[in-house]
């Protein structure tokens, strides 16, 4: 993702700064999903894993990037606190 782009982004409810998962991230989170553990803000079920996501720094929100572009909707944010043991960025 371009840098420029992550240095504007932020989440669209609390304005936080979002940075890009780290690989544990990214693995602990599908793996939840693929257990079928994940629901948006919204209450949707997260059915797809995900290939790249963007995480508030303050590290209580993940957006998924599909196809490059990061989809910041507020009903489409993941909570972390659904993860137990949710890893540090490595």
């Amino acid at each position: 993702m371009d840098k420029r782009l992550l240095d504007i982004l932020c989440c669209p409810v609390s304005k936080t700064p979002v940075r890009l998962l780290g690989r544990a991230e990214l693995g602990a989170l599908n793996g939840a999903i693929a257990a079928g553990g994940l629901v948006t803000t919204a209450g949707n079920t997260v059915g797809e894993r995900l290939e790249e996501g963007l995480i508030t720094i303050d590290r209580k929100l993940v957006y998924r990037v599909a196809d490059g572009i990061p989809v910041m909707l507020p009903e489409e944010g993941i909570a972390t606190i659904q993860l137990h043991d949710f890893p540090t960025a490595a």
